[in-house]
């Protein structure tokens, strides 16, 4: 009796068509799915399951391109056909995405709203397992002089020392500032500390001369402003 012909499992196996590598050269990258953009980085699949396929399992697995970056890269070495060269691969490439996200062409981004802070930081932020901390320092122009990361951990069990949220500021003559943290669960909802927190550093900053402009909680693909929801500004 004639055995079962295997699943096939390579990319030249799909119709001409369907090849990631082929449509990306004929319609550009923009034009594929990140399924077919992890199959580019992949190359090959295993038995049973083309590049595609494997690419597809592996955001299903991780929660999509952010949880691929969330994951470690033993999480993902890990993963049935891939392995240390492919997890690198991939690492690589979404790290590429997240400095070019980063860098600004002529000059220091400037912060016109505060889409543009959450902007600045949410490729990366919203990969992190942790709470992180960061504060943006701005000069009188709203322009960006650095991105100051100030703490890893639970704002809620170990309270931030507002002095320390300054430190930067004063050592680099900063204008104004915007306080940055993410919420690992990813949803961006502020928590009673969050406001709390806000309304400690804006009357910090009163006394400092160093103005205090938003604060702002990253999710996944979300963000809010405490300064548009009016939490700890007003009255402060």
């Amino acid at each position: 009796m004639d055995e079962e012909r295997p699943v096939s499992y390579r990319i030249m196996d799909l119709v001409s068509g369907d090849r990631p590598r082929e449509r990306l050269a004929e319609v550009g990258p923009q034009a594929l799915n990140n399924a077919e953009l992890l199959a580019i980085l992949l190359r090959v699949g295993i038995p049973g399951e083309n590049a595609v396929q494997l690419g597809q399992r592996l955001l299903i697995k991780f929660g999509g391109i952010a949880g691929l970056h969330r994951a470690t890269f033993a999480e993902v070495c890990n993963e049935k056909g891939i392995g240390p060269a492919k997890a690198a691969q991939i690492k690589a490439a979404i790290e590429l995405g997240r400095r070019m996200a980063r860098e600004a062409p002529d000059e220091r981004p400037v912060i016109h709203s505060p889409a543009d802070a959450a902007a600045l930081v949410q490729y990366e932020m919203s990969g992190l397992a942790q709470e992180h901390l960061w504060v943006l320092l701005l000069d009188t122009r709203n322009r960006v002089i650095s991105v100051e990361k100030i703490y890893i951990g639970s704002l809620n069990s170990s309270p931030v020392r507002v002095a320390e949220l300054f430190r930067p500021a004063i050592q680099r003559n900063a204008a104004s500032i915007i306080v940055v943290h993410n919420h690992p669960s990813g949803d961006p909802t502020p928590s009673p500390e969050d406001v709390n927190l806000t309304r400690a550093v804006v009357q910090a900053g009163k006394l400092l001369d160093i103005e205090l402009l938003d604060h702002l909680v990253i999710g996944l693909g979300r963000w809010v402003s405490l300064k548009e929801k009016g939490l700890g500004f007003k009255g402060a």
